[in-house]
């Protein structure tokens, strides 16, 4: 057994993982990947970037501040980085927040993350100011327009304590059949009221009730087509 396959108790605050394929992270708490297994780069831009209106958001912005309901590996945050760094204003700031109840070590991050060679240079200054042991709130200053805080701890209770105002939300928890507290009628409704108006969501997630919770909570939501022959996603906005 390496490292990388001890469980939480072993580890602390660490998720409970295994690997496939070699560098495709596996919860084992869950039952869930980490991310889409055909390309979760390439999900990332289809479902989260897209399903937001990003990049073409970005334009003429001071300030864009982006929420999101899982952190995982940072790949997430690392893609949208490197789209941040092609398309943001000249003096244009990103606040990127990611709720994670089991934050990832150094290690396992760069091990997930040198899958995709085209997010070399983020992945490598991530895993740089990665702290030994992440907990409370991770707060780490990328770059002069980048800011990511990474809020460790239950989301619900993280996310309700929270003073920040979202203008677009990443909801990436695992599967809504093996977590469903994170798309919990009350999860969805802290998000869509820590979000400002004409703001926006997007998920890879479609499952009857998820769409539901969001409805209720507030937001319009409309289907869209999901990714890598995926029926589904679902994106919408606050009015």
């Amino acid at each position: 057994m390496t490292q990388s396959d001890l469980n939480a108790d072993e580890r602390g605050n660490a998720s409970p993982l295994t690997w496939q394929n070699g560098d495709m992270p596996y919860s084992t708490a869950f039952g869930d990947h980490f991310y889409c297994q055909t390309d979760g780069r390439l999900e990332c831009g289809h479902v989260f970037l897209s399903g937001n209106g990003l990049p073409d958001r970005w334009a003429g912005q001071a300030e864009f501040t982006i929420g999101e309901l899982g952190f995982g590996t940072g790949l997430n945050a690392c893609e949208t980085w490197r789209h941040w760094k092609i398309a943001r204003p000249s003096s244009g700031v990103l606040h990127f927040v990611s709720f994670e109840l089991f934050p990832m070590q150094r290690a396992d991050i760069d091990r997930a993350l040198a899958h995709w060679p085209e997010l070399d240079a983020e992945r490598q200054a991530l895993t740089a100011l990665w702290p030994d042991r992440p907990e409370g709130t991770v707060l780490l200053d990328l770059d002069e327009q980048t800011r990511l805080s990474v809020v460790c701890g239950d989301a619900l209770e993280s996310l309700t304590a929270s003073l920040l105002i979202f203008d677009a939300w990443f909801l990436d928890g695992f599967a809504p059949s093996r977590n469903s507290a994170m798309w919990s009628l009350e999860l969805m409704q802290a998000v869509f009221d820590h979000t400002r108006p004409g703001g926006s969501f997007a998920t890879y997630a479609a499952a009857g009730f998820v769409r539901r919770n969001l409805q209720t909570a507030g937001f319009t939501v409309e289907r869209k087509p999901g990714f890598a022959g995926k029926r589904e996603m679902l994106r919408g906005d606050k009015p």
